[in-house]
């Protein structure tokens, strides 16, 4: 079995942190998004291969990654495109992906890059293999309103029977969130393509696969998160640091009132300030600042301010006054 972790999105929501950054890349507690999924495939023996689907601005930094990282099994395949407006994209570029690599003679599994999820894949597979036909994972969101921004399915015994993307009257709160494995013969992209159908969500997809084949769902309890605000990455933070600290060994913390689920990044270093449910990245620097529910990118220096919900990029300076 072959696996893709998506992560060729630009994560324009989490700018600017994530500007010149992948958001799959992103630290959560002592590892990053990306690599909570990595590290689950690359224990698999199921899975032979596995291709991290990303654009050629990001290409580098997951290159470097992945080799820094030691996977044995994971690749690089890289879209052409530098620019959010010049995606071809998700089904369009999986079906690319599908030819360039060669990959439609074997089961494949499809997760995206930015999931946060509380199941193991292996669970996963697990009821995948024992049936064999499409399967994805669903979450129930608790919120119809919450639903509207997600494909809502409906499913009668395990199968879906109807599956509807980002509907604006949606009938219950259980969704898809992007995790599919699909037999070699339902690895259709092409086929849904060439009929005119949209090229831009799996979700698409799916409900055209719904009309077409058996799909199963695979419904899980626990924690979910897709990462693409700021307030979904501090949340993933939050369950994943359970309103503990975490403070790199080489950076420093001094006089400094720490609250719940904090991190603070190597080199980075927080004087006299109180901080709360905050990211601090590598080498940045806080001095005398109150700062809550905030993400503080690398090489940025805070000083004398009072700050809630701030998104910081990297290499910035904030005084008092200015």
């Amino acid at each position: 079995m072959k696996a893709i972790v998506l992560a060729g999105g630009y994560a324009t929501r989490l700018w600017p942190v994530t500007k010149h950054r992948p958001k799959m890349l992103l630290p959560v507690g002592d590892s990053t998004v990306i690599d909570r999924i990595l590290g689950e495939l690359e224990a698999d023996d199921r899975i032979s291969d596995v291709f991290v689907s990303t654009n050629e601005r990001f290409a580098d930094d997951f290159r470097d990654h992945v080799a820094d990282s030691g996977y044995e099994k994971v690749s690089l395949t890289v879209e052409e495109t530098t620019e959010e407006d010049e995606k071809f994209g998700v089904v369009g570029a999986l079906a690319q992906l599908v030819d360039r690599e060669g990959l439609g003679d074997e089961d494949l599994l499809v997760v995206a890059g930015d999931n946060l999820i509380s199941f193991d894949v292996a669970e996963f597979l697990d009821a995948f293999e024992s049936h064999g036909d499409p399967t994805l994972a669903a979450y129930d969101v608790g919120s119809l309103e919450r639903a509207k921004s997600y494909g809502l399915i409906e499913t009668e015994g395990g199968e879906v029977v109807d599956f509807q993307e980002k509907p604006d009257n949606p009938k219950s709160t259980l969704v898809s969130i992007a995790c599919y494995a699909f037999p070699s013969d339902a690895i259709r992209f092409d086929e849904y393509l060439s009929g005119g159908n949209n090229p831009d969500e799996p979700g698409w997809f799916i409900q055209w696969l719904v009309d077409q084949d058996t799909v199963r769902s695979f419904s899980f309890d626990g924690a979910w998160y897709d990462i693409g605000t700021p307030e979904s990455y501090l949340e993933a933070v939050a369950w994943e640091l359970e309103g503990e600290n975490v403070v790199a060994e080489d950076a420093v913390v001094e006089n400094t009132t720490l609250g719940d689920n904090v991190h603070v990044l190597d080199g980075a270093e927080v004087v006299n300030s109180s901080l709360d449910n905050t990211v601090v990245f590598p080498d940045a620097t806080i001095v005398d600042a109150d700062i809550r529910d905030s993400i503080i990118d690398k090489d940025t220096h805070v000083e004398s301010l009072d700050l809630a919900g701030a998104l910081i990029g990297a290499h910035t300076q904030l005084t008092n006054g200015n």
